[in-house]
């Protein structure tokens, strides 16, 4: 597995903090952040193109606004294909 720490959040009290890792491997994004709460889950299960609810497995995070320019980096190193 070729995974790399990209970035943490920037006003991180470095105890469980939104993290993003990119899987150059798999090409994928790996991102640790906030378990979006029951209302915001609800309302993105209403405006899925699936019409489906979020399946087991799957889970909607909330990410930082501050976070963007880490998640724009993430996408740049594997748009490089550096592996």
């Amino acid at each position: 597995m070729n995974i790399r720490f990209v970035g943490i959040d920037p006003d991180t009290d470095e105890d469980g903090c939104p993290t993003v890792w990119v899987d150059m491997e798999a090409s994928d994004l790996l991102i640790q952040s906030y378990t979006a709460d029951d209302r915001s889950i609800a309302r993105c299960d209403a405006l899925s193109p699936a019409k489906a609810p979020i399946p087991a497995g799957e889970t909607v995070i909330r990410i930082p606004k501050r976070m963007v320019s880490i998640i724009r980096k993430a996408c740049d190193e594997l748009d490089s294909g550096v592996r």
